[in-house]
């Protein structure tokens, strides 16, 4: 691979990206399914997430907001007891406001499921939350100890979430997550609830933060929780894990509300690219297209890895490149030769089309892919349809071009066979 990929992104590169586990919790059942555009999907369809969940070795799964409804807490158990009853190894935690009457419906979820759910319950912590909600920090202090109190006195083991954390000043922080762990807190999640961070911010945040409980000596994890309103999520999410956070959050196609939250699966994608990774993915698209078919959330067709058009030409010199490596006998080459992204390691594979950009090798590799035979006149004349359009031609086109093609060489065959005898 050094001889023909120079890779810049590994330039000074002394260490792994983290020396911990890489442990991702799946938010899409809970803050993915809030975007405003989402479906809330049938029990069946999370359970199958669930499942996909487990093959990708996610760690945890926010498995909803029990204290939404009666619907919602009838799921949530459902949930919790099929992974108990399957026994997996996907930790399940529910959402919670900083409130007794959120955290009650999740300890009744983890007596009926008979396995450990966590509690994360949250409240908004920067001064523009604080001004519109008109709280003030003793508030904060009081409502987030009442609810731990709550939650660990009912057996729960909790996470605090501090809504709105990367615009949050340091001596709030200082103060909530100090008073966090005070009351039995097992965890602090760090949340760009708007989008607002930058790598650096991940950076200094994190680093803040794992001072701030070295000097507790306390034993509690740092997870980080990203949106996406500057385009920044997937980067931060990687940054997080690099500097320390000990689990990141993501979903399905990073759908949720506004532009959405960090996407799980660009994450895992770009984990595996960087070696961090070991397994099997070959089922993240699978994963992809089953969350956007039950959220109701279409996937571009530019999407990374899952979009229909991520490993898909009609360039010519995009095509000519991809079939002379295959000509080669070498399927790594060709997965690689115009693709940053192997399609072999996520289950897919490089896909060659005709349109106007194209030229003869499209046409005749794809026709080889269909064990479809002709001459070189006969591709010549299909790509000189081709050009007549403006777009990619369909599958009924191309055989509707070749066929002309063909019948087009077999009247041309027929009256030279003529003009011969005739001169004869």
């Amino acid at each position: 691979m050094s001889e023909l990929i120079y890779d810049w992104n590994a330039l000074d590169v002394v260490a792994p990206l983290t020396q911990k586990p890489i442990r991702l919790n799946d938010e899409t059942l809970r803050d993915g399914i809030q975007s405003p555009s989402a479906i809330d999907p049938p029990l069946a369809i999370k359970l199958e997430l669930i499942d996909l969940m487990e093959s990708l070795h996610i760690a945890a799964a926010d498995i909803g907001l029990p204290g939404a409804g009666p619907r919602a807490l009838a799921d949530v158990t459902a949930i919790a007891k099929h992974i108990h009853k399957h026994k997996l190894k996907l930790e399940p935690n529910c959402a919670a406001r900083t409130l007794a009457a959120d955290l009650a419906p999740v300890a009744e979820v983890q007596q009926r499921a008979g396995i450990k759910v966590a509690a994360y319950t949250f409240i908004g912590s920067s001064p523009i939350r604080q001004y519109a909600e008109e709280w003030d920090v003793e508030h904060l202090l009081k409502t987030s100890a009442e609810a731990i109190d709550f939650g660990v006195k009912h057996g729960l083991e909790v996470t605090y979430v501090t809504e709105d954390t990367t615009r949050s000043h340091p001596a709030t922080l200082d103060r909530l997550f100090r008073n966090a762990i005070d009351h039995g807190a097992r965890g602090l999640c760090l949340c760009d609830t708007v989008g607002w961070a930058t790598p650096d911010g991940v950076r200094r945040l994190i680093h803040w933060t794992r001072d701030l409980i070295r000097g507790t000596g306390a034993d509690v994890r740092i997870e980080w929780h990203g949106h996406n309103d500057r385009g920044l999520a997937v980067t931060n999410a990687i940054h997080a894990i690099e500097f320390g956070a000990d689990q990141v959050h993501g979903c399905a196609m990073g759908i949720g509300e506004r532009v959405g939250n960090t996407a799980m699966d660009q994450v895992l994608m770009n984990l595996k690219l960087l070696g961090a990774v070991p397994w099997d993915l070959r089922n993240l698209v699978k994963y992809v297209e089953t969350a956007a078919k039950a959220c109701g959330f279409p996937i571009p067709r530019n999407y990374p890895l899952s979009g229909e058009d991520a490993f898909r030409t009609a360039t010519g010199v995009h095509a000519a490149a991809i079939v002379k490596a295959e000509r080669k006998g070498d399927a790594w080459l060709a997965d690689r030769i115009y693709s940053g992204v192997p399609a072999g390691w996520f289950g897919k594979k490089q896909v060659i089309e005709i349109g106007p950009m194209s030229g003869v090798s499209n046409v005749m590799y794809w026709l080889g892919q269909r064990g479809l035979e002709a001459s070189v006149d006969e591709a010549r004349a299909v790509l000189a349809t081709a050009k007549t359009h403006s777009r990619t031609l369909t599958e009924p086109e191309v055989r509707g071009a070749l066929a002309a093609a063909k019948q087009k060489a077999g009247k041309t065959a027929v009256k030279k066979k003529h003009e011969k005898r005739a001169r004869a």
